[in-house]
């Protein structure tokens, strides 16, 4: 079993920097999904309460033998329950079979209904009762970000966006480690690889190395500082995806993998993302 890193938070916590994503997994999936990500050795799991699988995941969760303390389970508060965080907590919580959620994120901004600074300030005072570990964001932009700190004193630490080599966000990344906020990717294969996995630099990363596109396109979060959770439900993309340990890129391949970057927005535009 290969042993991944940690990324120190900056409340002093610490999370695995690969994990698996279970968005559009069923309940029924993501049981067998977990079970092969915990034998393979992930230990971090991604949810949201829009997923609609957080009963799946509660019962990979209560079937096995692992401690509660050795795993990291991150969900997420839905832009309708933004004014109402405790009791969207509490009902992810039972649906999770947990008694405190390691990382709960502020799904969207929303900007338009104006809550998320009032969500955040819930979320401050759900960690101060220790249900939550710690507290962090989804898709808000430096705006946002600055906004929530402004208010609260109080930053985020982690924003979830979204992140691959077709829209690497650069100043976003460097805005969030400048303010000790660690970035962490979602549709980091750029939601299949396509216009990623085809690429020359690619497959001749892959064949250097003996890796699969994937695999390669995943080492680029990780040797970029990035928090990354793939998504699958596939028994042997989950393992494949955790085979990344053994290899690093250098910095040449690294500046060639970022010519790739060209903006391409493959999910919604958190300014104007309102689904309620």
């Amino acid at each position: 079993m290969s042993t991944q890193p940690l990324i120190k938070l900056s409340d002093g916590n610490t999370m695995p920097q690969l994990g698996l994503g279970v968005w559009q997994a069923s309940n029924e999936q993501v049981i067998t999904a977990i079970e092969t990500a915990l034998e393979t050795g992930y230990r971090s799991i991604d949810t949201a309460a829009i997923y609609a699988n957080e009963e799946g995941v509660g019962k990979a969760l209560a079937n096995t033998s692992i401690a509660r303390d050795e795993l990291f389970i991150t969900t997420k508060l839905w832009n309708t329950d933004q004014d109402n965080a405790a009791k969207a907590l509490e009902e992810s919580l039972r649906k999770l079979r947990l008694d405190y959620i390691d990382l709960y994120l502020i799904h969207w901004p929303a900007p338009a209904q104006d809550k998320y600074v009032t969500a955040w300030k819930s979320l401050i005072e759900l960690n101060n009762q220790g249900l939550i570990k710690s507290i962090g964001v989804c898709n808000f932009n430096i705006p946002h970000l600055q906004r929530l700190i402004d208010e609260t004193g109080v930053s985020p630490t982690v924003n979830q966006i979204e992140l691959h080599p077709l829209m690497q966000q650069k100043p976003m990344h460097a805005w969030n480690a400048t303010h000790h906020i660690a970035t962490e990717s979602w549709s980091p294969l750029a939601q299949g690889g396509e216009g990623v996995f085809d690429t020359e630099i690619i497959h001749k990363l892959a064949r250097k190395y003996e890796k699969t596109p994937a695999q390669i396109v995943i080492r680029w979060h990780l040797d970029s500082g990035l928090i990354v959770i793939p998504k699958s439900v596939t028994p042997k993309r989950i393992q494949e995806n955790f085979g990344v340990f053994d290899f690093r890129l250098d910095k040449d391949e690294l500046s060639l993998i970022a010519k790739l970057d060209s903006g391409k927005r493959l999910g919604p535009d958190p300014d104007t993302f309102e689904r309620l």
